[in-house]
C-alpha cells in the first residue's frame, strides 16, 4: 500500500488548485496525478466515484478517498491542528474572502491582532473563479487563484492570522466582547467581529437533482465545463450575469449551449446579451423552469434528461443534454447568525451607514451583507469601510472604558 497521499485533478480545475495549495501550505507531501496527462487517471478517478468523473479524487495511504472534499473535511481526514494560537484577539473575522482580507490588512496595518477563521479556502469565490477581467489594476485581466493568493499573502505579510477548515457556529455579544465559537468547539473572544462569509450558489430543488449534482448537473463551469469536450449539447440554468458568462465559456467545448430562462427576458447587462444573441453557438429558452432531473436509463447513474414546463403554455418538454450547469443565484451564508442577528427577506445581513449589524460590535461586509452588489471591487471598497468603522467603535470603547474609571 503506497505511503502517500495522491491526488487525482486537471490544471484547469479550481477545486484542484485548492486542494493542492491546502495541502501545500500545511506541508502535507502528496503525488499529483493530471489526469489529462496520466493514462490510468480518469479510470482511477470513475473506479473510485462510482463511474464519475469527480475531480479533485484524493486517495490517501490507508486506501480510503475524498472526492471533491471542502478543506475542512481535508484537514479532518489528515489530522491537522485546527486551533488559533490565542484566544483573545482585537478583531477576529469570519470569513477568508477579498472583504474579509482587505479587513484584516487596514487592520492589522493598525497594530490590532486579528484573527480569519474561514471554513473554506481562503479567497473566496474570487480564489475559484477562472479569470477576472473587470477588476482594476489589470488591464489584461488576472486570474482569480493568483489575485487571492496575492491578497493572502498581504495580509500573511502584516501578521494576520488564519485558521482554515474550521466553521463558526455561533457569534455572541454582551457589548464590550464578542464570544466567537467555532464548530471544533473552541471559543475565540475579541473586541469587535466581521462577518464576510459570502454565499453559495442556489440549487433548484427540482425532483432528481440531489443524486445527479457531479454525474451531469453542475456549479462551476471552469471546474468541470472541461469534461464534455465534443459533446452536442449542455444546458445552463439562469439568465443573470453568471449564468451567461459561464455559458460563453463553455462554447468552447460544445457544438450548442442552451440557455434556460425562466422569465420572458435575459437579467444580464446588455454587452453580455448581445454577446449571446450573436454567438451561434448559443440558444435561449425563455419562460422554462425545471421540473426535474432524471438519469439515464443504462444505470450509469449520470444525467439523461432535463424536465421543462412551459409558464406560458403549460407545455412540458425534455432536454437530453451531456450536462447541466446551474447558475440561478447565490444563497448568503448566514445560517449561523439566524436568529441573533438581524438579516433582510433574502437572509442578507442588515447594517447601518457603518456596515455594524444589529448585534454590538458586529459588522459585516461584501457578498453576506443587505445591499451589497456582489462583485469583487465592491467587496474590496466594503472590506475597507468595515475596517475604518471597526476602528471607530473601539475608539468609543476605549473612551467609555476610560470615563468609566
Amino acid at each position: 500500500m503506497d505511503d502517500i497521499i495522491k491526488v487525482y485533478g486537471a490544471s484547469w480545475c479550481p477545486d484542484c488548485r485548492r486542494a493542492k495549495r491546502f495541502l501545500g501550505e500545511q506541508r502535507i507531501s502528496f503525488e499529483w496525478h493530471d489526469i489529462e496527462s496520466d493514462p490510468d487517471g480518469p479510470r482511477i478517478v470513475q473506479e473510485r466515484n462510482n463511474g464519475n468523473n469527480i475531480i479533485p479524487t484524493i486517495i490517501f495511504p490507508d486506501g480510503s478517498h475524498l472526492a471533491e472534499p471542502s478543506n475542512e473535511e481535508l484537514a479532518e481526514k489528515i489530522g491537522l491542528e485546527r486551533m488559533a494560537m490565542m484566544h483573545v484577539y482585537d478583531l477576529i473575522i469570519v470569513g477568508g474572502g477579498p472583504a474579509g482580507l482587505t479587513t484584516s490588512i487596514y487592520a492589522a496595518r493598525e497594530n490590532l491582532s486579528t484573527l480569519i477563521i474561514d471554513s473554506k479556502g481562503l479567497g473566496g469565490q474570487a480564489g475559484v473563479t477562472e479569470r477576472l477581467d473587470n477588476y482594476p489594476g489589470f488591464p489584461d485581466g488576472i486570474g482569480g487563484a493568483e489575485l487571492a493568493d496575492r491578497i493572502v499573502q498581504q495580509a500573511q505579510k502584516y501578521g494576520v492570522e488564519m485558521l482554515q477548515a474550521v466553521s463558526v457556529n455561533q457569534i455572541t455579544s454582551d457589548g464590550e466582547e464578542v464570544d466567537v465559537e467555532a464548530a471544533t468547539g473552541d471559543h475565540y473572544h475579541a473586541r469587535a467581529a466581521l462577518i464576510a462569509t459570502g454565499s453559495t450558489y442556489r440549487r433548484t430543488g427540482a425532483e432528481g437533482e440531489e443524486d445527479l449534482i457531479g454525474a451531469g448537473i453542475h456549479f462551476c463551469a471552469t471546474c468541470d465545463g472541461p469534461f464534455y469536450k465534443g459533446a452536442k449539447q449542455l444546458v445552463v440554468l439562469g439568465g443573470g450575469n453568471s449564468a451567461l458568462e459561464e455559458g460563453l465559456f463553455l462554447t468552447q467545448f460544445v457544438d450548442k449551449v442552451t440557455i434556460v430562462q425562466r422569465g420572458d427576458r435575459l437579467t444580464a447587462n446588455k454587452l453580455l446579451v448581445d454577446k449571446v444573441m450573436m454567438t451561434p453557438e448559443m440558444e435561449v429558452l425563455y419562460n422554462r423552469t425545471v421540473s426535474g432531473f432524471r438519469a439515464k436509463d443504462d444505470g450509469s447513474g449520470k444525467l439523461g434528461a432535463i424536465e421543462l414546463q412551459n409558464s406560458e403554455s403549460g407545455e412540458t418538454e425534455e432536454l437530453h443534454p451531456a450536462g447541466c450547469f446551474v447558475f440561478i443565484g447565490l444563497d448568503p451564508n448566514t445560517e449561523f447568525v439566524k436568529g441573533s442577528i438581524d438579516l433582510d427577506d433574502r437572509g442578507l445581513i442588515v447594517t447601518d451607514m457603518g456596515l455594524q449589524t444589529s448585534m454590538p460590535g458586529v459588522f459585516a461586509a461584501g457578498d453576506v451583507r443587505s445591499g451589497s452588489t456582489k462583485q469583487l471591487a465592491s467587496a474590496v471598497g466594503e472590506g475597507a469601510a468595515a475596517a475604518i468603522g471597526i476602528r471607530m467603535y473601539l475608539e468609543q470603547l476605549e473612551a467609555r472604558a476610560v470615563h468609566m474609571m
